[in-house]
Order: C-alpha cells, then structure tokens, then sequence
C-alpha cells in the first residue's frame, strides 16, 4: 500500500542520516538517538553488498556520536565489530578496512589496551596500508603515528618504545 505524505523509507533514512550527522558534534547525546534509529531503519529495509557497506559508515558515524558522549566501551564494540566486517567485505588491503582499522586502533589506546592497538597497527594496518596506498599516504602516515601514540602512551612502555616512537616521528 502507498500512503501520501509519508516518505519511503530510503527517504527517511536519508534524511536522518543527514540530521544525525549534523549531530554528532554539536550535539552528540541526540546524535546518538538519531543515528541508532537511522541503523536501525537501514538494517530493517536493506540487506544487500552495497546496503552493508552503507550500514558500515552508518555504524562508524554512531561510534563517532558514541565517543563524544563518552560512551567508550559501546564505540570500541561497535568499532570492532565495523573492522571485522571491512575485512569480511572488503579484505585487509581495501582503504575503508585500513581507515576502520585505525578507528579500531584509536579506540583501543583509549580504552588501555594498547598492546592490542599496537600490534593491529605494526602486523595488520601499517603493512596493509604500505603495500596498497603507499608509504607517502596521508592514512600510512597517520597509521605511523597512530603507533608513535600509543608506544609514548602506554604507561609500560620501554626506553626501546619511546625511541621507536621517536624514529617515527621523525621519519
């Protein structure tokens, strides 16, 4: 059945989308609710390769919103959980599986874990993203200093760890 004045759905999902984006920043706790109901909306009238990926940015815009109200442990779940599903779609090399790796990685200095972070960046990230972007690459870059980071930032890091950090800043 079609009813006049109520939009299809991708319309209404377009149009959260777009509030729930202008959200995120100015206010987040709001952004949260928007962009939950958008994936919500999304998940329940999509289910193709092209929607996965749409749900996927979806998700990432919702753990930005998340990060911003403070809600760490739901973001770096939501993050882990985009990652896995990059690399399911799109392998280890593709740049959105490389860029949802270093939101991954961000989120995991954040919480503590650092030795997780820093092992997703030097065995998985780092390689992926020289081998297909290119060592110059704005992501490879910001990938090496991701790692900088989190090597200073972890309070057991070693005199070895500061002078790697040092090395890749420098480089």
């Amino acid at each position: 059945k079609t009813y006049l004045g109520r939009p299809e759905p991708g319309v209404r999902a377009s149009g959260m989308g777009v509030l729930g984006r202008g959200l995120i920043n100015s206010r987040p706790a709001e952004g949260v609710s928007v962009l939950e109901a958008n994936l919500a909306l999304v998940k329940r009238y999509s289910d193709s390769k092209a929607n996965r990926r749409n749900t996927l940015v979806l998700q990432a815009n919702l753990a930005n919103c998340l990060v911003n109200v403070g809600r760490q442990d739901e973001a770096l779940a939501l993050r882990r959980g985009i990652h896995a599903e990059c690399v399911a779609l799109n392998g280890v090399s593709h740049e959105a599986t490389i860029s949802a790796g270093s939101n991954l990685a961000i989120s995991l200095d954040c919480a503590g874990l650092w030795d997780e972070s820093q092992s997703l960046i030097r065995n998985q990230l780092l390689p992926a993203a020289r081998r297909t972007l290119g060592h110059d690459k704005h992501t490879t870059l910001s990938l090496s200093q991701n790692l900088a980071v989190s090597l200073q930032g972890n309070p057991k890091c070693t005199r070895e760890d500061l002078l790697e950090a040092e090395t890749i800043m420098q480089d």
